[in-house]
């Protein structure tokens, strides 16, 4: 029952922003010019968490033939090892196309990679590395949060509950077995919504 952690709209908007931009005094030199050689990745791998609610497990695993710009969705596996689809805007497709066509100039150990997101070495990303970029960008934009991948995969289901009001689509976005996980944490986050209720119902025609 404790309180969900997540990046409201305009934190999101900063730390994209930040990603893209790297314009903060809170930066070295040093830094920018580290974080502008991989910019394109970060905010490419950032958008695509913020932009599906995927698991950080399930991120690092793509493929370059699990992403399809046809349907803009990507093939994931989930827990327990079963293939799904997830679905994306054309803002994360901005961002994945653009990183892609940067992308063959990382592959260095190995010209037959496949995965989607390369470390610095040109190979296959690792989670530590995922939590680290993400943690990187958002102490600066968000000190007093703690944020992590999963905190990203907290902010894209929020997000989706308070647009939809609907906890089933977001059990299904999330990958929840039972949907009722996904009620303990998300169902009583929107006091609004339940005051808005009380309109709903008239008791007699005006």
């Amino acid at each position: 029952d404790k309180q969900i952690i997540h990046l409201d709209k305009n934190e999101v908007t900063e730390l994209l922003n930040l990603v893209e931009n790297c314009n903060t005094d809170a930066m070295t030199h040093r830094q920018k010019a580290r974080i502008a050689r991989s910019k394109k990745r970060d905010l490419a791998l950032i958008s695509l968490l913020l932009g599906t609610g995927m698991r950080i497990s399930e991120c690092v695993g793509i493929n370059m033939n699990d992403i399809d710009f046809k349907n803009n969705s990507v093939k994931v596996v989930r827990k327990g090892g079963n293939e799904f689809t997830l679905y994306f805007n054309e803002e994360v497709q901005e961002t994945l196309v653009d990183y892609i066509a940067q992308r063959e100039q990382q592959k260095k150990k190995s010209e037959k990679e496949e995965a989607l997101f390369l470390s610095n070495q040109g190979t296959r990303i690792t989670t530590r590395s995922v939590q680290n970029i993400v943690k990187k960008y958002a102490r600066i934009v968000i000190p007093t949060k703690k944020i992590s991948p999963h905190k990203l995969r907290s902010t894209y289901a929020t997000s989706l509950y308070q647009e939809t009001g609907d906890i089933y689509l977001v059990a299904d976005a999330l990958g929840h077995a039972d949907v009722n996980t996904t009620k303990i944490h998300y169902a009583a986050i929107d006091e609004n919504r339940r005051k808005n209720a009380a309109n709903f119902v008239k008791l007699r025609k005006n």
